[in-house]
């Protein structure tokens, strides 16, 4: 019934009872009207869907460190399991078997994008999930040991987690980082101590594209028997990453962000490390993560995993060039401009500019009238506009963060997209420095 081929999950559906549905048009007499007016909605779905497609195809979408467009076989990976492969995976029969077979597949193919055995695998629902549950599920198993070690840079998802610790009683460092990002790594291991349950950080920023040195953060900790967690939600999917070869314990990953679906992800645990499970249920997931499995999303990470490995050298030349073509482009015609992290290693699709004495709010609401997706590292609190917590910790002035605008690429941008930008941009900076 199944087979394997080329490293992807190909199979026959097993004979199994009729699934088909009734369209609206097939339906019997007594639920004409209803199908008619479902097929109205569905009719009307379709034309907003038209005018949307329509409208993405003047759009320039520099925004992928926030979610990426779904690749076209992802889509197609995951139909099936969205109609008539329907059954619970945890459901005995051929049919339900059916559906475990093809998410044992997926597990395949996410281990291998991170050099991981597929039962160290743990599919949860997004790369939040797996950060909590990597944070929280370590500190239940080292309950007499009160100390957390971190970075001031993390995303939200581990941060307000490590700031809830600390009301608890916790104590959390947050080490520090330099003007451009870099992580001191003397302090790093001077700050282990025998009390530190985990130490958890991020490998590539999500807002600056900072790349730590995993290798060498986490072999401090290892060696004395810490658990070590990496945040992988960037890098995963962009950067090569071998967890075979890393002195880590756990790292999280989440498909939307290498051009799978939302709503999925997945946290790599070592073999024999004890993790307590925080969402019970029926056992699923090697009884650490209860819950019915998201199948279709599952599969289609799987398959986005497998492009990623696929296409990765190509696209890293690829979209790189284009960052740097529209870092220095940016930088020779806008004399305020100032790229934040430039001089460390940095993700080859990421971009933090800062235009002193700018808004980056007002900036990007004029980016976006002129069809052009960005995003800043500020957010508003309280009816203030505050700068980004991770420009604030590199130690930025306030006037050059409050300014900072996020390029991020993807494998779909284009050059003429580059161009686009970099003509449009210093008109739209002119015009709101004339306001100021």
């Amino acid at each position: 019934m199944y087979q394997k081929q080329g490293g992807r999950c190909r199979s026959q559906p097993p004979t199994a009872p009729d699934r088909r549905v009734d369209t609206p048009a097939e339906a019997s007499s007594p639920l004409s009207s209803h199908g008619a007016r479902l097929a109205d909605g569905v009719n009307g779905a379709e034309s907003a869907l038209q005018m949307y497609n329509t409208m993405m195809e003047t759009v320039v979408y520099l925004d992928n460190n926030a979610t990426t467009r779904v690749l076209p076989e992802v889509v197609e990976a995951m139909l099936p399991f969205l109609r008539e492969e329907y059954a619970n995976p945890s459901s005995v029969h051929q049919f339900g078997q059916f559906i475990r077979h093809q998410m044992e597949c997926a597990r395949g193919q996410v281990a291998r994008l991170i050099g991981a055995q597929p039962r160290e695998i743990v599919f949860t629902s997004g790369g939040t999930e797996s950060i909590n549950l990597a944070i929280r599920g370590s500190l239940d198993i080292h309950p007499t040991r009160r100390h957390v070690l971190t970075t001031a840079v993390e995303h939200p998802a581990g941060l307000r987690v490590t700031e809830q610790l600390k009301a608890r009683g916790y104590e959390v460092d947050y080490v520090a980082v330099d003007r451009e990002g870099r992580i001191d790594e003397e302090e790093w291991s001077a700050r282990l101590t025998d009390r530190t349950a985990l130490a958890t950080f991020i490998h590539a920023n999500n807002e600056t594209g900072v790349v730590f040195d995993v290798e060498r953060m986490a072999r401090a900790a290892f060696e004395r028997q810490i658990p070590v967690h990496v945040d992988a939600a960037q890098s995963a999917g962009k950067l090569a990453i071998d967890v075979s070869s890393w002195p880590v314990t756990l790292v999280s990953l989440a498909a939307h962000k290498f051009h799978g679906p939302k709503g999925v992800g997945a946290l790599y645990v070592r073999r024999r490390t004890r993790l307590t499970p925080q969402i019970l249920g029926g056992g699923q997931e090697g009884e650490r993560r209860g819950g019915t499995e998201n199948a279709a999303g599952i599969i289609g990470m799987g398959a986005a995993a497998e492009a990623a490995m696929r296409d990765r050298e190509q696209i890293t030349q690829q979209v790189g060039a284009m960052r740097d073509l529209l870092e220095s482009e940016v930088l020779r015609l806008v004399p305020f401009a100032q790229v934040n992290g430039l001089g460390a290693d940095r993700i080859y699709n990421t971009s933090n500019i800062s235009f002193a004495g700018l808004e980056a709010e007002a900036i990007l609401i004029l980016l976006s009238e002129a069809g052009i997706c960005a995003s800043s590292g500020a957010a508003c609190s309280s009816g203030s506009l505050e700068p980004s917590h991770v420009l604030q910790a590199m130690g930025i002035d306030e006037k050059i963060a409050h300014g900072a605008i996020r390029f991020s690429l993807s494998r779909f941008n284009t050059r003429e997209e580059i161009d686009s930008v970099v003509e449009t941009l210093p008109g739209l900076l002119s015009k709101l420095t004339a306001l100021t």
